[in-house]
């Protein structure tokens, strides 16, 4: 729902050549779904590796009312251009995150964590998120008391939506790691090749943010170039990974969501290392030459859009319906994860969702290269409706299946 309010409001604002609305549309994505993400489904994904991580439901649901919360403070903020209250969400999420990473902490010992590899990609995208967190905090205060000196120069709106961006990404990897490959034939190298992945994804992050700190461009060069060859090995596997996996069980369309966000994160990727070819220093606003904007604003949007929204849209296709259908995480712990939980025609339908939210999407970066509001306008909507339709679809499947236990009972 909050992906969904996200891009109407981008696409409204194109529509009207609104600028809240183009400031407003990434902060509600990032600080509203970013948070909700990590904080609610990749806490079931943890708790679902390991039990003695007990759900607290009351707990998660002050966590939804506490984002939501946050989601408003910033709405008023860029609205009525009242920082301080950017400053205040900030503070309130940093407080909201502390408590699921001081439990995971408290719970887990080092050497556990790090037994299992997909956990350190769930805890880590934690931290980054703590991070985030932090960045729109300072953010509010730097714009509130900009003369002060006492903010860091590289606190700046993109730095924080670039921040909140990577807890999402690690995020994906982990689970990509735990319900896709790790369930492949050659489980031991897929292990050896996510943990080295994790120190490469993960450490080229942080590098990445202090080459850009420091405008070296060829630090940035070096590590866009390292990031976009292993997005690409992730790409060719997963393919082959899908290919064998539809012809001998059936035709997942969480699995063509997550392959459809692998794809578009290789279209970040390469926008990415255009962006940098046209980089100025810093802080600049615009950020990249005035003419060369469509591929800054592709490289943000193939990201949110594509390999973020697809990835967690299959997330999702996995997740809720091992939870709804066993009313537990055990489906999550078992080798049922992946197995037919949804009628068919529901994941026929969610294949034709993906096929709208593809054509879309392409649209909107079409619309950005053409410098056609109309078309963003357009195909945001159409976009939004696709993202939309997860809601629907499932809740239709959910109601066929309760439908279908009263009638054998």
């Amino acid at each position: 729902m909050l992906i969904t309010v996200a891009v109407f409001l981008g696409a409204i604002g194109a529509l009207m050549g609104s600028d809240v609305l183009h400031t407003l549309h990434p902060y509600i994505f990032f600080t509203g779904f970013g948070n909700l993400a990590i904080l609610i489904l990749n806490r079931y994904l943890t708790s679902a590796i390991y039990s003695e991580l007990a759900i607290d439901t009351e707990k998660q649901m002050r966590y939804i009312y506490g984002v939501l919360f946050a989601v408003v403070l910033v709405f008023f903020s860029v609205w009525q251009h009242w920082p301080l209250l950017k400053a205040l969400a900030g503070l309130l999420l940093m407080f909201i995150v502390l408590s699921p990473l001081r439990e995971i902490l408290s719970t887990l010992s080092l050497a556990s964590i790090w037994k299992e590899v997909s956990v350190r990609y769930y805890i880590f995208d934690v931290l980054f998120l703590l991070n985030a967190n932090l960045g729109l905090f300072t953010l509010g205060l730097k714009e509130a008391f900009p003369d002060t000196g006492l903010i860091p120069f590289f606190v700046t709106q993109s730095a924080y939506f670039l921040g909140s961006s990577f807890p999402l990404s690690i995020s994906v990897m982990g689970f990509l790691y735990t319900y896709v490959w790790s369930r492949s034939p050659k489980k031991e190298i897929i292990q050896q090749f996510f943990s080295i992945w994790f120190y490469i994804f993960v450490g080229g992050v942080l590098v990445f943010l202090i080459v850009i700190l420091m405008g070296n461009y060829t630090g940035m060069m070096l590590v866009s170039h390292l990031l976009t060859l292993g997005v690409i090995v992730l790409l060719v596997g997963f393919a082959r990974y899908l290919f064998r996996f539809f012809h001998s069980q059936f035709r997942h369309p969480a699995l063509a969501f997550l392959l459809s966000g692998l794809a578009m994160l290789l279209a970040t990727s390469a926008y990415g290392i255009m962006n940098i070819y046209f980089f100025e220093p810093f802080g600049s606003v615009p950020p990249i030459r005035e003419e060369m904007m469509w591929i800054y604003h592709s490289h943000t949007h193939a990201a949110l859009l594509g390999w973020i929204t697809f990835s967690f849209i299959g997330m999702v296709y996995i997740v809720i319906p091992a939870i709804v259908r066993g009313g537990s995480l055990d489906i999550l712990r078992s080798e049922e994860a992946l197995s037919r939980l949804l009628p068919d025609s529901n994941l026929s339908a969610a294949f034709r969702q993906l096929t709208v939210a593809l054509l879309s999407t392409t649209a909107v970066l079409l619309g950005f290269f053409l410098e056609s509001d109309l078309l963003l306008a357009v195909a945001g909507l159409v976009y939004g409706g696709a993202v939309y339709y997860s809601v629907k679809n499932l809740k239709n499947a959910f109601s066929r299946q309760l439908q279908e236990k009263k009638k054998n009972l």
